[in-house]
């Protein structure tokens, strides 16, 4: 029974320092990850671009916008007041046509820095993943280690007993002579 008590032992042990590595790897990961995430400092481009991209995507934006373009619409073709841009709207098409200039650059500068930020945080998810990899990896060679330490003590301790019961044999066949 020792071989047993000592294999227990000795799992415990391996347990034990098992969960050490993974409480420091674990610790190790949040300081990293903590250190990722730190905000950087905006400029004012990206600050503008990120305002703009946010209020032009807005259902706000849109009810205000479409709501100005109905008024300036019904007030040009019921000449309620002077009409100031007839019927094929050219001044109403070269407002919007000089909005879509404008909102365009800034959308994109926004678009491409959330880019940037979706890759650094696609390329922390692989760092993860190759650690969690890693990690499983180590897991399935000490596990394997302790089967195969098992294995050798089960066939020891089956060894040990077959030896006993030969002996106990030749013993009982000597006392029956």
């Amino acid at each position: 029974m020792t071989v047993v008590g000592d294999l227990k032992h000795d799992l415990k042990d391996a347990e034990h320092q098992l969960l050490v590595q993974l409480r420091f790897l674990r610790r190790n990961l949040r300081a990293e990850h903590a250190a990722i995430k730190a905000p950087d400092e905006l400029s004012l481009g990206q600050k503008v671009a990120d305002w703009v991209a946010s209020t032009m995507g807005s259902w706000t934006f849109i009810i205000i916008q479409s709501t100005i373009l109905f008024v300036w619409i019904v007030l040009n073709v019921t000449a309620y007041v002077q009409k100031w841009d007839p019927y094929p709207f050219i001044l109403l098409n070269l407002a919007l046509s000089f909005q879509a200039a404008y909102a365009a650059p800034f959308i994109m500068m926004s678009q491409n820095r959330q880019q940037d930020i979706d890759r650094k945080e696609a390329e922390e998810d692989h760092r993860v993943n190759i650690k969690a990899e890693l990690e499983i990896e180590l897991l399935h060679q000490k596990i394997d280690a302790l089967r195969e330490k098992e294995v050798l003590a089960l066939t020891q301790a089956i060894g040990d007993l077959t030896e006993l019961l030969q002996a106990e044999r030749e013993h009982n066949k000597q006392t029956k002579s």
